[in-house]
């Protein structure tokens, strides 16, 4: 039975750390390997990531254009036909949660859409929130349907 005392680092992983400010001898003496003064020699010194010493930074210097829809932009959880033709029996009514329930989304509450990567041979009734235009007609020439839902 292993008990907390027992516990410790296995060898070799673990060093000491540098004693910095220890006196000349030490060769880490007096400014502790910061240099003399400035920014970097303070505690909690430095400037924060992309400042360029109060030259206008690359970020703003570059223009800026366009428009960015990422913040709106409708992200689909995708499933493909071969992934429904390995994992369905034929004729089976297929929903998002029967989708969940086959670990093909990972999400209930995100819209699915299913695309027409592969071959189909089975008839499904699918419902999803979107179809690719090759899915439906796959879909349909398997003798299934394809229901969109709102």
């Amino acid at each position: 039975m292993i008990n907390l005392h027992d516990l410790h680092p296995s060898e070799g992983s673990t060093h000491k750390s540098k004693r910095l400010g220890q006196g000349p001898g030490s060769g880490k003496g007096k400014t502790s390997g910061k240099g003399h003064k400035g920014d970097k020699a303070r505690a909690g010194g430095g400037v924060r990531p992309g400042f360029e010493g109060g030259q206008m930074p690359l970020t703003r210097r570059t223009p800026k254009r366009g428009f960015n829809n990422a913040r709106f932009a409708k992200v689909f959880q995708i499933v493909n036909l071969d992934m429904l033709e390995k994992k369905f029996e034929s004729g089976a009514e297929i929903k998002a949660q029967e989708l969940f329930d086959a670990r093909l989304i990972h999400d209930l509450d995100k819209p699915v859409k299913i695309l027409g990567d592969g071959e189909l041979s089975k008839a499904f009734k699918i419902t999803a929130n979107a179809f690719s235009k090759g899915a439906i007609s796959k879909i349909q020439a398997a003798g299934g349907s394809a229901n969109t839902e709102a």
